[in-house]
């Protein structure tokens, strides 16, 4: 007998500047849940930070801790859009983040898929806002 197996992504690691500026960014411009901020020695910490309503996956902010780190911040995907934020109201959502001055690099399109637009966050990374069909 086989036995069931069940996995998930529990955490996606974001490499950023600066923990502070990055659960700024995240908490207050996209609404997004501080989980967790432990300090775990020698300046850095395990900081968790989630979409409002979300239940698996979160992400962790990861402070550059050397050079090449940090040329990694703002790309970490060669330029290409590296998360996908879905939402159940995605013109709620986009005007929300309109008002918080969130740089959208394109207009709102209505794909065979869904709804989306490309935003950048605070470092450059891009992102899809998306409410699927």
């Amino acid at each position: 007998m086989k036995s069931s197996t069940r996995q998930k992504i529990g955490s996606i690691a974001l490499v950023v500047e600066n923990y502070d500026d990055a659960i700024e960014f995240y908490t207050r411009k996209l609404q997004f849940t501080l989980i967790e901020d432990t300090p775990l020695g020698n300046g850095k910490r395990w900081v968790l930070v989630s979409p409002p309503g979300a239940t698996e996956t979160n992400l962790l902010l990861a402070q550059a801790a050397s050079p090449e780190q940090l040329n990694a911040v703002g790309n970490q995907t060669g330029g290409r859009v590296f998360l996908f934020l879905q939402t159940d109201d995605f013109w709620r959502d986009y005007q929300q983040m309109k008002a918080n001055d969130i740089l959208f690099i394109e207009e709102p399109r209505i794909e065979a898929y869904g709804t989306v637009v490309v935003f950048q966050d605070l470092y450059g990374n891009k992102w899809d806002l998306l409410q699927l069909h």
